[in-house]
């Protein structure tokens, strides 16, 4: 046991106090784990939209004050009650959504969607008593996702933890606990595209290039690229992407100009931007037959997605996932792997780093979009 096990640690964490403010860096009280929860030392954190997304409080319920972050590399302090897997000092992920191993999701081969530890970002808690385990001066502080990041230190269920090879770069493969994961998977695990076929990627954000980087990945001879900012075009060269189409360039439908250019649509469609025309064009570009578009994007909530109906009785495929398909305890270690073996490139995604101190500098670059990921030094 470590010498802080079933202590209150007392470390520095970013804080956001209301929405669209820069966070505070200060002093917060983090509580011993309870039943089936583990207190994280996080090494390194990255920034993600849905980060911004949430502090710029456009979801559905803005809870604050809050500790935001779930891409993150770490090592396991102490763990609590009935946790018999992780032990102090393992190398771990935190993961915005988990794995109990034991709901009807868990136990299906098809599924990652846990009954228990799904995503809920509405929740500020944890599971086992409905409290939170920061604070600062007796107040509480709300968590974010169940991982809460941008703390020195965290508590997070055991079933949203990642056990990872201890030789892995924390800092480089703390990206693939979110975004990253979400793309390749969405491309290997749901898309499937055989050695050789076309492959085309809506928005050339993190996530859609890690899509590119999964086609690459599976051999695919032609990828391309569509996004309505041109600026992005030649860095996604280095993800794979051979060409390029700007729907803002063309007078007709993308998906018509796609169709042209392939001789009857892609093999396969990943579409990465949440935008529901983008949606509907990522499926009508697909080749009649065996043609296959994977939705990624969150939409907004009251959109609607429209397509004729023939689109699907001419044997075009429509599938939607979640964090690429991948179950987090059982899968992610592999992808790690994949990253230790050369397989997956995840230093390109890495365009920036700051130390903990200077976090709201990641804000700053992800507003003004520029790069991938931003890296947080912890130390």
């Amino acid at each position: 046991m470590s010498s802080t096990a079933s202590q209150v640690i007392r470390c520095k964490a970013a804080v956001a106090w209301e929405s669209g403010k820069p966070l505070v860096i200060q002093e917060v009280e983090v509580a011993p784990p309870q039943a089936s929860e583990v207190r994280l030392k996080i090494l390194f954190t990255s920034l993600c939209h849905t980060d911004v997304y949430f502090w710029e409080a456009k979801g559905q319920n803005p809870l604050f004050p809050r500790i935001y972050g779930h891409e993150a590399g770490g090592i396991v302090e102490s763990v609590g009650e009935c946790v018999t897997e992780l032990k102090p000092g393992d190398h771990v992920l935190p993961v915005f959504t988990g794995e109990c191993m034991d709901c009807a999701h868990c136990k299906s081969e098809e599924s990652n969607m846990c009954d228990l530890l799904r995503v809920n970002t509405d929740r500020g808690v944890m599971l086992n008593d409905e409290k939170t385990r920061f604070s600062i001066n007796g107040k509480p502080i709300y968590h974010f996702v169940g991982t809460s990041t941008f703390s020195e230190y965290t508590v997070v269920h055991a079933g949203c933890v990642a056990k990872i090879n201890p030789l892995a770069s924390l800092d480089k493969v703390c990206v693939l606990s979110c975004g990253i994961s979400t793309g390749l998977g969405a491309t290997l695990n749901v898309a499937k595209p055989p050695k050789g076929s076309t492959v085309a990627v809506f928005g050339l954000g993190a996530v859609g290039l890690a899509a590119a980087e999964g086609a690459r990945i599976a051999g695919a001879s032609r990828i391309i690229g569509v996004d309505i900012n041109s600026n992005r075009f030649e860095g996604a060269k280095k993800f794979g992407v051979t060409e390029f189409v700007n729907p803002k360039d063309y007078k007709k439908p993308v998906q018509e100009v796609i169709a042209e250019i392939t001789d009857g649509g892609v093999d396969r469609s990943i579409e990465c931007t949440g935008n529901v025309d983008a949606m509907i064009s990522a499926f009508e570009c697909v080749h009649d037959g065996w043609g296959v578009a994977v939705l990624v994007g969150v939409p907004h909530k009251d959109a609607v997605f429209k397509t004729h109906p023939i689109n699907l009785l001419n044997e075009r495929t429509l599938k939607g996932t979640f964090f690429g398909n991948y179950k987090p305890r059982s899968d992610l270690p592999s992808v790690v792997e994949k990253y230790m073996s050369k397989e997956l490139e995840l230093e390109k995604f890495i365009t920036h780093s700051v130390p903990f101190s200077e976090i709201n500098k990641a804000f700053e670059y992800m507003l003004k979009g520029e790069g991938l990921r931003c890296i947080i030094r912890m130390e």
